[in-house]
């Protein structure tokens, strides 16, 4: 199957508009057929061994978020100990999460022992499962925005506050809490490049040839 050009400029232009959405988050709820194509999105994803070790919790109750929000103020605060001078009081000026705005949570999982101990692809590098799901994320929130939905991955949460709230397992690993919701507007640039917190990577800097290169080896 070939992808035309109008498919393939749609892919990038996907791409380069995805944003972490933090603040602007409509109540709107999201059609049923609109995350069902979503999440059929994020449960294609490319798999160590096809062991598909993701699950996909949906969290819509207000009780439910509440108790997430308050583990993300506690984590907050605690992050907020680390910075000093103005880099402090910059961070504690950021809207970081929309827990509470968004309609709907997504909870990523990933179950390492779902189709057993010894998995094809696994046996050298053991964590593959792990990027696997952070795989699942990344279609999950570019399908989301070929959708015009916003995503926001909050990461300032202890897993325990999560596990908790949706009674997940031990044995169960977290990977992401997502906030999702249609949006007032995306904007041109991340948050975060906007405020000035850190300037975009020129591309070219990360792309080397053949080896590691030598002036970055000190």
């Amino acid at each position: 199957m070939n992808i035309s050009p109008e498919e393939r400029d749609a892919v990038y232009k996907t791409i380069f508009s995805r944003r972490d959405v933090r603040r602007e988050f409509k109540p709107n709820p999201i059609p049923h057929d609109v995350l069902d194509r979503v999440l059929l999105a994020a449960h294609h994803a490319p798999s160590v061994g096809f062991m598909q070790p993701w699950d996909f919790i949906l969290v819509s109750k207000r009780e439910s978020k509440t108790q997430i929000k308050q583990g993300f103020l506690q984590a907050h605060a605690e992050a907020a100990e680390l910075f000093e001078g103005e880099r402090k009081e910059q961070y504690k000026s950021f809207k970081l999460e929309g827990i509470e705005e968004a309609p709907l949570g997504i909870c990523v999982t990933c179950d390492r022992s779902r189709t057993g101990s010894i998995v094809l692809g696994r046996t050298a590098k053991p964590e593959m499962d792990l990027f696997s799901s952070v795989c699942a994320v990344q279609n999950l929130w570019l399908a989301a925005r070929a959708e015009n939905l916003g995503v926001g991955w909050v990461s300032i949460v202890h897993d325990k506050v999560i596990r908790d709230t949706l009674n997940i397992p031990e044995s169960i690993d977290i990977i992401a809490y997502l906030c999702v919701g249609y949006v007032e507007e995306f904007h041109d640039t991340p948050d975060l490049e906007r405020a000035g917190w850190l300037p975009r990577r020129d591309a070219s800097s990360a792309i080397h040839y053949e080896s590691w290169p030598e002036s970055s080896k000190e």
